[in-house]
């Protein structure tokens, strides 16, 4: 219940988030300022939103897994269907690195070819706040993946606790894909 509340604040912030961009845009477009003024590379968010996606898709598997009891994979590695919490989610755990490295090389891109920073324009202002703070909280599901995965290495039996963090782990992320889906169709297909 806790989890709910917190997300629920979590919300707000990211509302508040895109209430401060669409601001910003009508403005700049009311000035008769181009928007965005910067070239976004619609192929890799697109990659990335893709990869982010499915990183659920593969943490709800280890959700499944965790309330059938089953800790870790009954067979070969390569028999996905017999994974368990652990592979399913370290595989998400990787799938959501992958998304960070491909936000970090946009960034680099924006930063040293374009010359959009955080203090450039406002739509700079708005692109890095907006996504900076998406990649933070994915960072934080990120850490939650590690933490969660130790517990399962360092505790001597299965509890009914690290089902429950298990499950509350994967609302957490299921939330920070939820909003990128938002962030993605405001920044990169409506912009």
């Amino acid at each position: 219940m806790g989890t709910i509340i917190w997300l629920s604040s979590e919300l707000m912030f990211f509302a508040a988030l895109f209430a401060m961009y669409f601001t910003v845009r009508s403005v700049d477009k009311g000035m008769g300022q181009p928007w965005p003024k910067a070239h976004l590379d619609l192929a890799l968010a697109s990659a990335n939103t893709i990869v982010l996606l499915l990183s659920s898709v593969t943490c709800q598997m280890g959700v499944f897994a965790v309330e059938r009891h089953q800790l870790r994979r009954r067979g070969s590695i390569f028999r996905f269907w017999e994974w368990g919490l652990r592979e399913w989610y370290v595989l998400s755990f990787l799938m959501g690195f992958y998304f960070i490295c491909g936000q970090g090389y946009e960034y680099l891109d924006l930063i040293q070819k374009q010359h959009v920073t955080l203090s450039s324009s406002n739509y700079g202002s708005v692109f890095f706040l907006t996504t900076g703070f998406h990649g933070l909280h994915v960072t934080g599901g990120l850490i939650a993946f590690l933490f969660l995965l130790g517990r399962t290495f360092a505790a001597k039996k299965f509890t009914l606790e690290q089902q429950t963090s298990a499950i509350v782990v994967s609302y957490y992320w299921h939330f920070v894909d939820v909003v990128w889906i938002g962030l993605f169709t405001t920044i990169y297909l409506i912009h």
